[in-house]
């Protein structure tokens, strides 16, 4: 899993809203202690390069612009419609996580 500062501040941002809290019946810890797991298991990216803006959401944007500058082989999102076909022109796969896990489990198969 590829992460930049950025990227990891709107995911806090996002999982603290009050709107999200409620809807997740998480907590401030809770949210946390969940970042501190996904920084741990992701590799960072830093921003070699700014390939804004190249979709509608500047938001979806950012997280497109790690994939790219961590060379990324594949993104994986429920908001597929926003990221093609732009990311798909620059070589990025965009799947579901349900056809990204097939897409892994058959790799693993094969090896």
């Amino acid at each position: 899993m590829l992460l930049s500062v950025p990227l990891a501040l709107e995911y806090e941002a996002v999982l603290k809203r009050p709107k999200q809290l409620k809807a997740t019946g998480g907590t401030i810890q809770q949210i946390d202690s969940l970042l501190d797991a996904l920084i741990a298991v992701s590799r960072p990216v830093y921003r070699a390069f700014f390939w804004r803006p190249l979709l509608r959401d500047a938001n979806d944007d950012m997280v497109l612009e790690v994939a790219l500058n961590g060379r990324a082989d594949m993104l994986v999102t429920f908001n597929r419609k926003d990221f093609e076909p732009v990311a798909s022109s620059l070589a990025i796969d965009v799947m579901t996580p349900q056809a990204a896990l097939q897409k892994i489990r058959r790799k693993d198969e094969e090896e």
